[in-house]
């Protein structure tokens, strides 16, 4: 279906959308609101949260587009540790190669190092989540398309997806400074994992 005005539209991803990706993922960045002006790369934070998905999983990706264009994403893996090693087998590489592992004491990293570290040293789920909960995923709206009901839209597409490829449960994590995302999420019936200073980490078993 076309985009005419005022018409909003959920959609599969298609590989044209991958800037798409890097520009929400950045209007979007810091605990839901804009990181522009914290990285000096501004590719960078799409390069760790938001890109690989497209590359590698557009299979579970979703977006949402307007008359303005593609303002929303949904994103995930269905199996969160085949999708890691994934990531370590075809995206960080060529990425390790671009950025350099930073070095010295961490509390004089700057935020682009602070991610140029997660490309060399990538978190791993550990098991004890993805035994129970092995799809994961990453939902991001830009404030247009905030309040509209679209957030629930996409996670249900994106469930439904998920399902059909045997995922039984899911897991994200969230800032623990983005309280308008905690709320969505326990509002959805997700529950809380555990909660650290910086993050949490939420769950839903799929029947």
């Amino acid at each position: 279906m076309g985009i005419g005005a005022g018409m909003t539209e959920i959609r599969p991803y298609r590989p044209g959308d991958l800037e798409a990706l890097y520009r929400i993922c950045l209007g979007t960045g810091w605990a839901g609101a804009d990181a522009s002006a914290r990285y000096n790369d501004p590719k960078l934070l799409g390069h760790v949260y938001a890109a690989p998905y497209g590359a590698l999983r557009p299979d579970c990706a979703f977006v949402v587009e307007d008359e303005a264009g593609v303002g929303g994403y949904m994103l995930g893996a269905a199996d969160t540790q085949v999708f890691e090693t994934q990531l370590e087998r075809d995206w960080w590489p060529p990425l390790r190669l671009q950025y350099p592992d930073p070095q010295g004491p961490r509390d004089g990293w700057s935020a682009d190092e602070r991610l140029a570290r997660l490309i060399h040293h990538p978190r791993r789920t550990p098991e004890r989540v993805t035994d129970d909960y092995p799809a994961h995923l990453h939902v991001d709206l830009l404030p247009r398309f905030q309040g509209r009901g679209l957030g629930r839209a996409l996670i249900d597409a994106w469930l439904g997806c998920v399902r059909a490829m045997g995922a039984t449960g899911v897991h994200l994590g969230v800032a623990a400074a983005n309280e308008r995302a905690i709320r969505f999420y326990r509002a959805y019936g997700f529950m809380e994992l555990w909660s650290g200073p910086s993050d949490k980490l939420f769950a839903l078993r799929l029947g």
